[in-house]
């Protein structure tokens, strides 16, 4: 194990985790160099078990001995590609407190390689039930929200172009790592100009949604909106009249604006979840939750969920 100790992270070894902002981690220049960072022990290791490229780790010394395990199963992935090393950089417990800006109390920080984002025909395939986020511009939201989406068997999340990144540093450690756990894409294409809130990604995307056969619910304030148990019934009996199962695709729009109005009305139901005490709407992460626990019957792994 190549352990390298380092008094301070002005190391140009350590750009990625000190220098580089994430526009410039995610190289879109240059794909193939692009990288993002894992937060915490069980953030690297869900990171390393679901196929990521490890490239190297960042940690204070006593968190060493509690990480050998995992290290040594990172190693020997590496020793597969050309290098075949996974430098360990060993730093003082001020400098990265100084980085991270809080304490790193769960161990360590990793440099992964940034994966090639899949097809969406290959996404959807298999998918039943699906989140399709538009536009959420909170990487806390959009890390809880895979959170929910992992726990509760949903079988792939979507994001709009314009939607923040789920591998973005807070996103990922927000997810608990659960963004390399559910199969992800963007949706809509990236080349078209996408202001936040126009909903302009729908058209083709919603499009490309029923092709795969997925029924479209955005959740949203309307007056013409059902509840989830209004929908699930409706579903329900038309599985029953078909003999197919139903796919649903559920639509979530930013904090504040929710969905565009476009994307709102290309939709084929407007779900909303019944408040009480004057509330009229609960916060998009947790909106996903109850979401996703409604639907869970859907999806391939939803059904486990009890």
């Amino acid at each position: 194990m190549p352990l390298i100790y380092v008094d301070a992270l002005d190391d140009p070894r350590l750009d990625a985790y000190a220098r580089l902002t994430e526009a410039q981690l995610r190289s879109k220049l240059e794909p193939e160099r692009a990288i993002f960072i894992a937060e915490s022990e069980k953030v690297i290791e869900r990171a390393f078990e679901g196929g990521m490229e490890p490239f190297s780790l960042l940690m204070e010394e006593k968190w060493l001995d509690a990480m050998l395990p995992l290290i040594a199963r990172m190693e020997e992935r590496a020793a597969q590609r050309p290098g075949g090393e996974l430098p360990v950089f060993v730093a003082p417990h001020d400098e990265l407190k100084r980085l991270t800006g809080f304490e790193l109390t769960r161990g360590a920080l990793g440099a992964f390689r940034r994966p090639t984002l899949p097809a969406l025909d290959d996404v959807l395939r298999e998918a039943r039930l699906v989140a399709v986020l538009e536009d959420i511009t909170n990487h806390t939201n959009v890390g809880a929200i895979f959170r929910s989406a992992a726990a509760l068997g949903v079988d792939a999340v979507l994001v709009s172009p314009a939607c923040y990144d789920p591998l973005y540093r807070r996103a990922v450690r927000v997810s608990m790592g659960t963004v390399f756990q559910v199969p992800w894409t963007r949706i809509g294409d990236e080349d078209v100009p996408n202001r936040p809130g126009c909903g302009t990604w729908s058209e083709q995307g919603i499009a490309a949604l029923r092709e795969h056969g997925f029924t479209c619910a955005a959740m949203a304030l309307s007056d013409d909106s059902v509840t989830p148990d209004d929908l699930n019934a409706l579903l329900a009996e038309r599985a029953a009249t078909d003999g197919a199962p139903e796919k649903l695709a559920l639509l979530f729009g930013t904090e504040g604006d929710g969905l565009a109005p476009a994307t709102i009305a290309r939709c084929d139901y407007t779900v909303r979840i019944p408040m009480a005490h004057g509330v009229d709407s609960l916060n998009v992460a947790a909106s996903s939750a109850v979401a996703f626990y409604a639907f869970r019957q859907l999806s391939q792994l939803g059904r486990k969920v009890r």
